[in-house]
């Protein structure tokens, strides 16, 4: 079975308990956050709705709701890296 690795930092990593996982692949890109929420509930809600996603080096939208994001036909495959990122503040 092919699988892409997703990695998650600060609330995101505290969540999960885990820094990265494997997860099978393929994957559309729009069903990643509904894909965490069967693994871990509540996620969506309480660390997802405030995150950037990256894909590779690009970062992505996911938009919900209905609302279109331009990514809505794209895969994750096999071997591909995402990143979970909450915000980061500065002073």
């Amino acid at each position: 079975m092919s699988t892409f690795q997703i990695h998650y930092f600060a609330s995101a990593s505290t969540y999960t308990g885990r820094n990265t996982e494997s997860l099978p692949a393929p994957l559309p890109l729009s069903s990643l956050f509904d894909t965490l929420e069967a693994k871990y509930p509540g996620i969506k809600e309480k660390v997802l709705s405030s995150c950037s996603i990256s894909l590779g080096d690009e970062y992505v939208d996911l938009v919900s709701d209905g609302e279109k994001s331009g990514n809505e036909g794209l895969l994750i495959q096999g071997g591909d890296e995402v990143a979970i990122i909450p915000p980061v503040s500065s002073g």
